[in-house]
């Protein structure tokens, strides 16, 4: 979408409960489950579902030996005010692993880092209190509101994961954005190719993860 191009005051979520905690894998054989969190990056921009990055992720870790079922709760166009909006639905998947890639849309429209702090510490703080690890996907925010803005927004992400003790992918972009090759014919959104070079980029934190669960 356009917004992605130019690269909320919310209700207090519910507290944890036995039906929300984090699905049971006590038995090997039961694949692990993990959520994709985030924007049209996540959900796949005009990508059949199989082309979008957590399929492919998924494919990856089955080929590495790890039994994964990835869950697609990506939507374009959205905002850490939507991803706080719509974290029930997706914890109420009770997936063991939760990654949350959002910030693009709010760099573009020029959402006050304070507010996309907040927003991100509600859905990471909340998955952690039901049992749930989390990978934070770092975004960058071009200097459309000044460099300050993108410098503060730059660091949030490695601030966050710092304080909630989280690993990092520094930019699930990289290598993608900026390659013609791999953006579909809008210049804005990774084409399948892109796609599976997102999920590379994610892979080794979600494989270490994944083990150590």
């Amino acid at each position: 979408m356009r917004a992605l191009a130019m690269l909320t005051s919310v209700a207090v979520l519910a507290g944890s409960t036995a039906d929300h905690a984090a699905g049971d894998r006590s038995s090997p054989d039961v694949p692990l489950k993990i959520v994709a969190f985030g924007d049209s990056l996540t959900s796949g921009h005009r990508l059949p579902r199989r082309e979008a990055y957590p399929a492919q992720l998924e494919a990856d870790l089955r080929a590495a030996g790890i039994p994964a079922t990835v869950i697609n709760r990506g939507v374009s166009g959205d905002t850490t005010a939507g991803g706080v909006r719509r974290l029930e639905a997706a914890l109420a998947e009770q997936p063991q692993i939760l990654i949350v890639a959002f910030g693009a849309n709010d760099g573009l429209r020029g959402v006050p880092v304070p507010q996309v702090r907040a927003n991100l510490e509600r859905i990471v703080s909340t998955a952690q209190a039901r049992g749930i690890a989390v990978l934070l996907c770092g975004m960058e925010a071009l200097p459309l509101y000044g460099w300050q803005y993108t410098l503060d927004f730059h660091q949030l992400f490695p601030d966050l994961a710092r304080t909630y003790d989280v690993p990092l992918v520094p930019f699930m972009l990289n290598g993608v954005l900026g390659n013609p090759d791999l953006m579909t014919s809008d210049g804005v959104h990774p084409n399948a190719a892109g796609a599976k070079l997102i999920a590379d980029n994610i892979f080794p934190y979600v494989k270490e993860l994944a083990v150590a669960k």
